[in-house]
């Protein structure tokens, strides 16, 4: 490839600059509800799978306790979740959602995929990016040697 070396020819930048415009684009949904999108993250991770610990969703969403702890705090002060301590072990915390999450998670779903169809992203567009990307980062997993 020629000019291999320059920005426009990166594709850890188109990533980023893609991540980057999603990020926009989900919080001038969001911010009508309160949310940020690292919050949105972890609604929708509850939303799949409601009372995991706080390790669980951590190891879900790649995010470390430093990072997680205090959205989770931040969510739980604004209704969206509760924290429970295991009765059986005190050192697991689960994450429950409370009532407001499933009561909004009709309008905000309704809001982000209107966003998103309001880009023209094709279905069979989007389905092809998923697996490319999906590939992609598995490969990024791999040992290296």
């Amino acid at each position: 490839m020629k000019d291999f070396f320059t920005l426009d020819n990166q594709l850890c930048f188109a990533i980023y600059e893609t991540a980057s415009e999603f990020t926009k684009l989900y919080a001038s949904v969001l911010q009508s509800f309160g949310l940020t999108y690292p919050q949105y993250l972890v609604l929708l991770a509850l939303w799949e799978h409601d009372g995991v610990t706080v390790k669980d969703l951590g190891e879900r969403l790649n995010l470390g306790t430093g990072t997680l702890t205090p959205m989770i705090t931040r969510m739980e002060g604004s209704g969206w979740l509760r924290k429970e301590r295991s009765k059986k072990d005190e050192r697991k915390v689960f994450i429950f959602l409370e009532k407001k999450a499933y009561e909004l998670k009709p309008a905000i779903t309704e809001k982000v995929s209107g966003k998103i169809e309001s880009c023209h992203i094709e279905l069979s567009e989007y389905e092809s990016l998923m697996k490319q990307l999906n590939r992609l980062h598995r490969k990024l997993q791999q040992p290296k040697s």
